[in-house]
């Protein structure tokens, strides 16, 4: 570069520190929408990692919606999940500290009324949905109060709006299975799906959608399997505004959108394709695709571990790709004319993202942070395949290190970090990452490694792990670093690696 100092990889000075990694951060999660309005979940560091509930309006004003000390959060699954729902301008979410379940009207500047019985914790909610005709909560729930040293009884219960009316921390509705999610009732109220595993399986590795009516007296009737099995895994069941079923299945060795059609409910492939439009299921609540009206849905799926936003025509099962940045799309929910999601791309840091179905225009809502480096600091992932163990292929994103201030000295080899994300089935992104970019932007290249187990790759790849924790992982770790060497981008001689949880 032009009037670019020379000095050896791994010296050159960055604005990019840790303290400004950390100032003003926050943690953007689930998203729901409600009327023309969004909300969003929002962990915050300075306010001790507590998670509020943010509100924006169509004219654009943005409203804290839980009051301090509450904190939206619940520990079904341990992960959680799911921890809040919006129905008719009123918030239904999990406090962490008891894990009540409470509601509060955005109207409504008093303290949120609990909805569940104390419990020291003991009972447990997510994934709630509503129902319409009988003006209840459907949610999942784990109750450890008969545990005694055994595993908690997992159920899909009712709960009235009222806190009297669940003084038995609700009735239970569907039990029998070690572990449930997604209970999602028809928009008419008539019927209810939701998904079901045991042990030993994973939500990755094999769930059950099933599907039930709904008696007048909000009973349960005629429940039957849809599909699923224990080599089959099911993920984010949605009614269509008419009614019928959708879901995602990875039956054909991806996952990807599927309908069960027609009163024999036909299982029917909307648009199969060597793409992921479904996640690992670690907590609740996750969704991908979402209705804009009977027949147009709004979708993010994974293409060789990238996001791409899409609309699908359910009638002509055509799908058309939206153009946008972004490259790490989750929380999708959609409405007539509009969609939003939570997002990231190479040049921005996670945000709550709007898009405007007519124009296919987006406007960012909120940034995980507000801070903004010239792009001569930031480097952008690129996506590599390498061989790995057995004569297969590993996958992983490369960043070169970038720096416009700084040249290497002639013939240097930059040493390299790899990274190996948590596991089993989780993935690493290309969104804006400046815990990354400290390191290139010093002259440290970084090997982000999407070894054999991570999603985004098709189940095949998912399930290399299985079996083989501490093997193939390591193996793909070594074997990235191997490939880079060859090529001569990084000095070999000069690599570490790091990494978290599994």
């Amino acid at each position: 570069m032009a009037n670019a100092k020379v000095a050896p990889y791994g010296s050159w000075k960055s604005p990019i520190t840790s303290d400004l990694i950390v100032q003003g951060s926050v943690g953007l999660g689930m998203v729901r929408a409600d009327g023309a309005d969004v909300y969003w979940s929002e962990m915050r560091p300075s306010e001790g990692g507590r998670t509020c509930i943010v509100r924006r309006t169509a004219d654009g004003a943005t409203r804290d919606m839980l009051p301090q000390p509450f904190n939206a959060r619940t520990r079904v699954h341990e992960y959680g999940g799911g921890e809040f729902l919006v129905r008719e301008g009123t918030i239904y979410f999990s406090n962490y500290s008891d894990q009540r379940l409470y509601r509060v009207a955005h109207g409504d500047h008093s303290a949120p009324e609990p909805l569940t019985p104390e419990s020291n914790s003991e009972l447990r909610y997510g994934d709630m949905t509503f129902d319409p005709a009988r003006r209840r909560l459907i949610s999942v729930r784990e109750d450890h109060r008969a545990a005694g040293g055994h595993e908690p009884a997992n159920t899909l219960v009712s709960l009235r709006l009222d806190a009297e009316a669940n003084a038995d921390g609700g009735e239970v509705l569907v039990s029998g299975y070690d572990f449930y999610s997604s209970p999602r009732v028809s928009a008419d109220g008539a019927h209810l799906a939701w998904l079901c595993w045991n042990h030993p399986n994973m939500p990755w590795d094999g769930t059950e959608l099933w599907r039930a009516d709904l008696r007048a007296d909000g009973g349960i009737a005629n429940a039957r399997l849809v599909a699923g099995g224990r080599d089959e895994s099911i993920f984010q069941p949605e009614w269509s505004p008419s009614g019928s079923l959708y879901f995602v299945s990875d039956r054909s060795g991806w996952w990807n959108l599927y309908r069960a059609a027609g009163e024999d409910e036909t299982l029917e492939a909307l648009c199969e394709m060597e793409a992921e439009f479904g996640l690992p299921q670690w907590g609740l609540g996750m969704s991908t695709y979402g209705f804009a009206s009977d027949t147009e849905i709004v979708c993010a799926y994974i293409v060789r571990g990238m996001s791409r936003l899409a609309r699908l025509d359910t009638e002509t099962k055509a799908l058309q790709e939206i153009e946008s940045p972004y490259r790490d799309i989750q929380y999708v929910q959609a409405a007539a004319g509009r969609a939003f999601f939570n997002a990231g791309a190479p040049q921005q840091s996670p945000s709550i993202v709007a898009l405007d179905l007519a124009t296919d225009k987006t406007e960012t809502l909120r940034r995980a942070n507000e801070l903004k480096f010239d792009e001569g600091y930031l480097s952008i992932a690129q996506a590599i395949e390498f061989p790995t163990t057995g004569g297969q292929t590993a996958h992983a994103f490369y960043y070169p290190p970038r720096n416009r201030d700084f040249d290497a000295p002639a013939g240097e080899r930059p040493p390299l970090l790899v990274k190996s994300h948590g596991g089993p089935t989780a993935m690493a992104s290309t969104t804006l990452s400046l815990s990354i970019q400290y390191w290139t932007s010093r002259g440290i290249a970084v090997l982000d490694v999407n070894y054999g187990g991570s999603t985004g790759y098709g189940r095949e790849y998912r399930l290399r792990l299985n079996d083989t924790w501490g093997i193939t992982d390591v193996d793909d770790c070594a074997n990235g670093a191997r490939a880079l060497a060859a090529e001569g981008l990084v000095d070999g001689a000069r690599a570490v690696i790091t990494g978290g949880s599994a």
